[in-house]
């Protein structure tokens, strides 16, 4: 199916440029069939909803990688990403572990930095941002924000594996297939699609748990450390922890407007 659609959209895009046809009506031919979005899961009555979903990482209670990896597992299993790659430059992330200067390298720039914050393991994903570079750099739409709650989501059967939107993430949150993953899955879970070779993935949020009524992944294995919530609802706990705390966000000087905060 997805290869299908690859090469439909390529066949389209090459008879577009011949007759002169732009853009949008190459992406609008495809969704004529596709219909695309297929990430959207169908939702339950139970299902959770919100404006504008966000997360605070509490740093304090991720003291080491220990701390971290229960979450990165977690999300690894549920979403069938590999994780026995051969070549580890085709390593699959959605949450990792990074370094502070990595993560944070404006602020990074401080040597007079406080130590604990200098030697701590930082989990990192994709920001969701409220103006997501990403969505605009993809010719397909096969990235798009879900305007309903602020998610950016991928859709698989949609990516040409042009990697356009890798080169406009300031984040390094996507990766792209070089082979098939699905060898290196070590343990498959029937309940969320396998991707392909030639396709970019990242998190998603937990989109198909949040259509259940469940929190994401990473947030129940946390312990509480990340908290989950609506950022326009005011009476949320995400905001009732904004407001108790000092946060920051990953270079939020491009005006990006990330939707991962972390305590410090």
């Amino acid at each position: 199916m997805m290869e299908s659609s690859r090469r439909k959209f390529l066949k389209i895009a090459g008879a577009s440029a011949v007759v002169g046809i732009g853009a949008h009506s190459v992406v609008n031919a495809l969704a004529s069939e596709d219909q695309a979005k297929t990430v959207e899961t169908k939702v339950g009555p139970k299902a959770l909803h919100a404006k504008n979903w966000g997360m605070v990482i509490d740093t304090r209670k991720l003291k080491t990688s220990a701390d971290l990896k229960p979450i990165i597992d977690a999300c690894n299993k549920i979403h069938n990403i590999p994780t026995k790659l051969e070549n580890k430059n085709h390593e699959i992330k959605w949450i990792w572990e990074e370094k502070y200067q990595h993560a944070f390298p404006v602020l990074s720039g401080n040597k007079y930095a406080n130590d604990r914050v200098e030697k701590l393991p930082f989990l990192v994903m994709c920001n969701h941002c409220e103006n997501p570079p990403c969505v605009r750099a993809c010719p397909t739409q096969a990235t798009f924000k879900r305007e309903s709650d602020g998610i950016v989501l991928m859709d698989f059967h949609r990516c040409i594996g042009c990697r356009f939107c890798m080169a406009a993430c300031p984040y390094g949150s996507r990766s792209f297939n070089f082979r098939d993953p699905r060898p290196f899955i070590e343990h498959e879970t029937k309940d969320f699609p396998t991707r392909m070779k030639g396709v970019v993935e990242k998190c998603n949020f937990c989109a198909e748990r949040l259509a259940v009524g469940k929190q994401p992944a990473c947030v129940e294995a946390s312990k509480g450390a990340l908290v989950f919530g609506d950022l326009r609802d005011p009476d949320s706990e995400i905001r009732k922890v904004l407001k108790k705390n000092y946060t920051i966000r990953r270079k939020q000087e491009l005006g990006t407007e990330p939707a991962v905060y972390y305590i410090v």
